[in-house]
């Protein structure tokens, strides 16, 4: 049988290797942003990479009890105590297509408009024709739009951080035209997180999957707080979700 193949890690007696860095090195660098951008990317950042790529992940570390992941997890260390792993797990499994995929979905969303104005047209063109897009197909943009916020703290600060870095490009430009062109409309539609760190992760050179992982990594730090703290704080089985039968 002929062995696995991974470019990632090596492991010998004595010897841990990420992508070609030591480990002790690694761990004297005292970042682990540095570190999951080591092993995505295959390199470590730059100075400018390393802070904008720490502001996503904290972004996406946290956004109260209400959110799928929060909640699952919740509900599950709720009734099992001695299994916090069990807890995270279930809250990872929550994120989805619907809940913190829209990054993931904005790149690609991006991706072909950039495509477009490679071929000759505006960021203007690009924009408009992208939204017709999904206008004419009854589906719903990603990126933009909040269910608490109506200026998501977060887009700002991203957006500002990549600019101060030279790390803001093509990609949060074309954003911020669709950004445009939505506040004009009836119900004004403001780019989220979600739509922020893509168009960041985008101009980073990062694959559309990465807006999905992205926000994972950051979840996970803010899904182990609320499991921690439903363990310490909670007693078991203490959630009660109110519903009403309708069946026959």
């Amino acid at each position: 049988m002929e062995p696995w193949r991974t470019a990632i890690t090596s492991v010998e007696p004595n010897k841990i290797r990420i992508r070609g860095q030591a480990v002790e090195d690694l761990m004297r660098r005292g970042n682990f942003g540095d570190t999951s951008f080591l092993l995505i990317q295959g390199r470590l950042p730059s100075a400018a990479e390393s802070r904008v790529w720490n502001a996503i992940l904290t972004a996406s570390a946290d956004h109260a009890v209400t959110p799928p992941s929060t909640m699952a997890a919740r509900v599950i260390a709720s009734g099992n105590r001695r299994a916090p792993e069990a807890a995270i797990a279930g809250g990872v499994l929550a994120i989805g297509d619907a809940h913190g995929g829209a990054g993931e979905d904005t790149m690609q969303m991006l991706r072909r408009g950039l495509a477009m104005m490679q071929g000759g047209r505006s960021s203007e063109e690009a924009a408009r024709t992208l939204l017709d897009e999904y206008r004419t197909a009854g589906r719903r943009i990603p990126g933009v739009g909040h269910r608490l916020h109506t200026r998501d703290p977060r887009t700002e600060v991203l957006w500002s951080l990549a600019a101060e870095a030279g790390l803001a490009g093509p990609a949060v430009a074309l954003m911020r035209t669709i950004a445009g062109m939505l506040s004009k409309a009836d119900r004004p539609l403001p780019v989220n997180v979600d739509g922020a760190l893509a168009a960041v992760l985008l101009d980073m050179g990062f694959e559309p999957a990465v807006g999905r992982i992205a926000f994972i990594l950051g979840r996970c730090a803010g899904i182990a707080a609320h499991v921690l703290e439903e363990l310490a704080r909670e007693k078991p089985m203490r959630i009660e979700v109110p519903f009403v039968y309708d069946g026959p």
